[in-house]
């Protein structure tokens, strides 16, 4: 069996490049290793049935002969699946768009470029090979580069990102839904919270690498905070970004890089 997944708390870049990758195994099995953002699970409530995608637990993982890996190489980020990465018979594909580094996963194939997102390698190879792609298939494409990019606004996006999004949008991209999807309000609680986060946040700069730590408490739970990490960098343009939250009496560590000379989830590896 031919299994296509993509990291755990799945993003849009996720969803895309999963999508996308079925093109090229149309035997395949789209499966999530875990969580879901918010927004994809919102959109993926919208979208039912159109796309069949099984939870982990739906599918037995010894029968799994190729897995395909997309937007990630991490073995801590995709859950069960990386019980059967040394298992006999079983192929690995690898599409991503971070750089390699220390204890990544290797495959028998591996398509890895350093891009603003998966979905750009996807695209790229869509076009070329002259492979047809719904208006809704393209409008998922567009979520997967827009949401990465910052609506192409991250130092991450290249130029690729654009040519990408143009094409998509050619090809019948939904704006309208891509923005119902990427731009979020804040509630108060979220106001709140960055505000505080904002108040707290010390600057280093190491090796000209400039990294800001911020924290915060709060006694109830609040979900898919991980985009305050943008928000903060949109208010002051830092390489890196470190959020400490405790919620509950756990602490929440959100970290993002828009640098290739860190790797934040080798610093945040257990």
């Amino acid at each position: 069996m031919d299994v296509i997944t993509s990291h755990m708390n799945s993003d849009f870049d996720s969803l895309a490049s999963m999508v996308a990758a079925k093109k090229y195994y149309p035997d395949a099995v789209l499966v999530f290793p875990g969580s879901q953002e918010k927004s994809v699970r919102d959109f993926l409530a919208t979208m039912q049935p159109e796309l069949d995608i099984r939870k982990i637990r739906d599918i037995d993982i010894q029968t799994i002969t190729r897995l395909i890996l997309v937007d990630t190489k991490k073995p801590g980020r995709i859950g069960k699946f990386s019980e059967i990465l040394d298992k006999k018979g079983v192929a690995v594909h690898i599409y991503d768009h971070h750089p390699f580094s220390n204890n990544d996963i290797r495959g028998q194939l591996e398509v890895v470029e350093t891009l603003g997102s998966t979905t750009t390698l996807f695209t790229e190879m869509l076009q070329k090979d002259k492979i047809y792609i719904s208006p809704a298939e393209a409008t998922i494409l567009m979520l997967g580069i827009y949401e990465e990019t910052g609506s192409l606004l991250f130092p991450s996006t290249t130029t690729r990102e654009l040519i990408a999004a143009a094409y998509l949008l050619k090809k019948g991209a939904n704006l309208k839904i891509v923005s119902s999807f990427i731009t979020k309000e804040l509630s108060a609680d979220e106001i709140d919270l960055l505000n505080e986060l904002v108040h707290s946040a010390k600057d280093h700069l190491v090796q000209d690498i400039r990294i800001k730590i911020a924290m915060a408490s709060r006694e109830k739970y609040i979900g898919d905070i991980a985009f305050l990490a943008h928000k903060i960098r949109e208010i002051d343009d830092v390489d890196v970004v470190f959020l400490l939250v405790m919620m509950e009496e756990n602490v929440q560590i959100i970290a993002r890089s828009h640098t290739s000379e860190v790797d934040v989830s080798e610093i945040l590896k257990p």
